[in-house]
């Protein structure tokens, strides 16, 4: 399965964007194949990132904010979920995947 980041190019918060180029630098550094899915370029992106997040994870007041991260349609987490991945070095699992997924991208090259 392929990881979706959904992103916003145009997103005027600076932590935001910092919180965007943490997850794609990780999935970068770590060879995972992902792709970035940019949520300002068409409204059904949006719909369908919005739609597929748990209700539980969306906010009492406005909408799910960027990165949200899927494995394929199944739902992995948001920037905080992804952050406590790393820090307890679980962030393969999480993300859906393994180590050794990125080692066999890697031997591919």
């Amino acid at each position: 399965m392929v990881i979706k980041v959904y992103v916003a190019s145009s997103t005027g918060s600076v932590v935001v964007k910092k919180h965007q180029q943490d997850v794609v630098s990780f999935l970068e550094a770590n060879r995972l194949s992902f792709q970035e899915v940019d949520i300002t370029m068409g409204e059904e992106e949006r719909l369908w990132m919005c739609r597929n997040i748990p209700q539980d994870k969306h906010p009492e007041v406005g909408k799910p904010l960027t990165p949200q991260i899927f494995n394929g349609d199944r739902y992995c987490g948001d920037y905080e979920d992804f952050f406590l991945s790393k820090e307890n070095n679980g962030v393969f699992a999480f993300l859906g995947c393994s180590s050794s997924q990125a080692l066999e991208k890697d031997s591919e090259s």
